[in-house]
């Protein structure tokens, strides 16, 4: 680290989205100087002290990245009269700013501070100038003040920024009479780091407000976690725990935020249930929207719905199974249906199905997914245009909210949902008050794949509740059953034994590879991933169709370690882009991990680096032929996805998987989880490990439960089961 003191020269560039800015710095010696880094808008003639790191950027040269600063004002008549003529003081420019300092001299940052009024004694300074320079002095120094304060208590730069960019010139205050807020309201800020300005300021730390904010971050954290709500008892326990307060003061504190209406809580058999009052409105309103809807007597088709299945069977050259023929004639005659079942069981084939007909009723149908990649490829095996749920809702990023909703419902006939297990309580929501009660709606997906990565277990609370109309798809197709993948994976779901391909078979797209030791797993893997399966496959070794698929992050063959070898092996051009401890390079597979609506780009989605910028510290990622650019600050949204988590793959096909399963992963080996994997190959997949983490993962059936209510509320609202 080096600490150096100057003056702002020239800004070569600034990102007014993330902060990111490169300018010259004059050191007090005289020699010019580029750093790098995140702040709030800077401007030529400020004086900043700065603390970073030298680095050596092959295009630009040597600069510093700094991690710290905080801006000093300046001290010599050239340099305030610099300052001043920079056009960050609003009402002063070149002209004015030579006046005040020559009628001030180096008195003149005193006289703005404490007693600006003097300035009127400046030819050609007016009452309406003088307001607006105090106005914009004020502020700036405001700015100031906000940025040493965050620098004292050890907050990074980024996040400074950041909080200026929230807050503006009410940055302080709202730090100063709340840090929790800046939890909620900015992306990045935790609880650990609101409450470590909230200590710092003085806070007790049995203040009554900090614990509250603590039973808040708790709740968000369980809906991260999938959980719709949390028991009062397990948040009493971990505020007694970690926040080392009595039951009675978190007790104190739960009352207070019932009372300000910030939670809600229901009684349950196992204890009080405490809701974020949206989690709660959102459970109560899917259970009613779901009953209206079952209630609901449609239209009834004026033809032969059989007479019309048959000649669909003509038209595509098959015979549909009794149960395909059941999905299909239910999804004209009833209001909402259910279709699930397993990889080969036809549920493509029934969407077709079911949109020829509604095609021949002259009936308009709405086809959606929860990802992008769905979408695609439910668009591709109908021939019908589909989108994403976010598209189908017409969801507008800026304003954080969707056009349709109950005054601006979806217009058709019918919706049809394709990949279902993935859709979270918020989206579903969202989704049935965009629903008119008379579209049918049409929910698809396998039960038995992972729930969604938001909260709820929304298809198996429906389907387990009985209330709504299910066809279970339990046969596999002929076409489908010499795969062992699909062959497999359903002996996965019923706690079978695996069928492995003959000796010598090299034409199999299912092989286990027993490797006891994680060293020799570790080297399988490298060795399928740059050689193997790209030769049989005849494919790029980089190529999206290749997926590492591992259970755990941690650990030789956790993804953490494998994206790191990976892209060593596969992609080992080392001029790439920094940032932190992981280097982007050009072609690189990249993972976005949370929803950018702005962007257009989901969690999950996969793409690969076509470009970067060292000078404008940008990389750009191709997302299926789309381009999509980060700056530097937006890059934490990007991971190295050479090898992705099970839940990270939902929704997604690949041409070949390779799936470690070891014992060290034991905490992890889930029927669920495993079969989640499995499922997601195509042409080819290789399950590397050892039989006892093979045999755990396939006898334990005992998924991670989630706290939620609508499989009891939707029982309650409708009394009568359904077949």
């Amino acid at each position: 680290m080096e600490d150096l003191t100057g003056t702002i020269e020239s800004i070569v560039f600034y990102s007014p989205d993330t902060g990111y800015t490169v300018c010259r710095l004059s050191r007090e010696d005289g020699e010019q100087v580029t750093i790098i880094g995140s702040f709030p808008p800077l401007s030529p003639g400020e004086v900043l002290k700065v603390s970073g790191t030298w680095e050596m950027n092959p295009r630009f040269g040597r600069q510093l990245r700094v991690e710290h600063f905080s801006p000093v004002l300046p001290s010599s008549e050239k340099g305030i009269e610099k300052f001043l003529s920079s056009g960050l003081i609003l009402g002063i420019g070149p002209v004015l700013a030579r006046r005040i300092v020559k009628k001030f001299g180096p008195d003149t940052i005193d006289i703005l501070s404490t007693d600006p009024d003097k300035l009127r004694k400046v030819e050609g300074l007016g009452q309406v100038k003088l307001r607006e320079i105090k106005k914009s002095w004020a502020e700036h120094e405001d700015i100031r003040e906000l940025i040493i304060f965050l620098q004292e208590h050890n907050i990074s730069t980024t996040l400074a920024t950041k909080i200026y960019q929230q807050y503006g010139k009410n940055s302080f205050h709202v730090l100063k009479t709340n840090p929790y807020q800046a939890c909620h309201d900015i992306w990045g800020i935790g609880f650990r780091t609101a409450d470590q300005i909230a200590l710092k300021l003085g806070m007790s730390p049995t203040a009554p407000e900090r614990v509250k904010a603590y039973i808040v971050y708790l709740l968000e954290k369980d809906n991260e976690q999938g959980h719709v709500f949390t028991l009062e008892s397990d948040l009493s326990q971990a505020c007694c725990g970690e926040l080392e307060v009595s039951q009675e003061r978190a007790a104190e504190a739960l009352a207070a935020l019932i009372s300000e209406k910030l939670v809600v809580t229901e009684d349950t058999p196992a204890g009080r249930a405490v809701y974020l009052p949206f989690y709660q409105k959102a459970e109560d309103d899917v259970a009613h929207y779901l009953e209206k809807l079952v209630s609901f007597s449609g239209e009834a088709p004026d033809f032969d719905v059989d007479e019309a299945i048959g000649e669909v069977e003509k038209g595509m050259g098959i015979r549909f199974s009794p149960l395909q023929k059941q999905a299909i004639r239910e999804s004209i005659h009833t209001n909402i249906l259910v279709i699930t079942g397993g990889p080969g069981t036809g549920k493509t084939t029934i969407i077709k199905a079911v949109v020829d007909i509604f095609g021949r009723w002259e009936r308009a149908v709405l086809l959606a997914a929860p990802t992008g990649r769905a979408a695609k490829r439910m668009s591709e095996a109908t021939g019908k245009e589909a989108k994403t749920l976010h598209r189908t809702l017409e969801f507008i990023p800026k304003l954080g909210k969707f056009r349709r909703d109950e005054g601006y419902p979806l217009k058709a006939d019918a919706l049809i949902i394709d990949e279902f297990s993935m859709v979270d309580l918020p989206l579903m929501y969202h989704l049935l008050k965009a629903v008119p009660r008379w579209m049918r709606l049409i929910l698809v997906g396998d039960k038995d794949q992972l729930p969604s990565v938001g909260p709820g277990t929304l298809l198996r609370d429906i389907i387990e509740s009985g209330r709504v109309p299910v066809v279970r798809l339990d046969e596999i197709f002929r076409q489908e059953r010499e795969s062992l993948i699909v062959l497999n994976a359903h002996h996965v779901n019923h706690g079978q034994k695996l069928v492995f391909p003959e000796k010598g078979d090299r034409d199999a797209d299912f092989y286990f590879m027993y490797k006891e030791d994680a060293e020799e797993a570790f080297q399988t893997i490298m060795s399928l991933c740059s050689s193997r399966i790209p030769q049989k496959l005849k494919l790029d070794p980089l190529s999206p169709q290749i997926q590492v698929i591992s259970p755990m992050y941690r650990g030789l063959v956790g993804v953490d370690n494998l994206n790191r070898e990976l892209q060593k092996k596969l992609n080992p051009l080392s001029d790439g882009l920094q940032v932190g401890n992981r280097e982007f390079r050009l072609r690189d597979k990249v993972m976005q991990i949370r929803n950018n609506y702005d962007k257009d780009v989901y969690n999950g989605d996969i793409g690969s680096i076509k470009d970067f910028d060292k000078k404008l510290f940008t990389v750009v990622v191709d997302f299926a032929g789309r381009s999509v650019a980060y700056a530097r600050e937006a890059m934490n949204e990007l991971v190295h996805a050479y090898a992705i988590s099970v839940h990270k793959s939902q929704g997604s096909e690949y041409q070949a998987v390779v799936i470690p399963l070891m014992t060290q992963h034991y905490i992890m080996l889930q029927r669920n989880l495993f079969y989640t994997a499995l499922t997601r190959a195509k042409k080819l997949s290789c399950v590397v490990g050892s039989y006892k983490a093979l045999h755990i993962a396939i006898q334990n059936d005992k998924p991670v439960q989630r706290n939620g209510l609508l499989k009891q509320k939707l029982m309650s609202a409708l009394a009568q089961p359904r077949p």
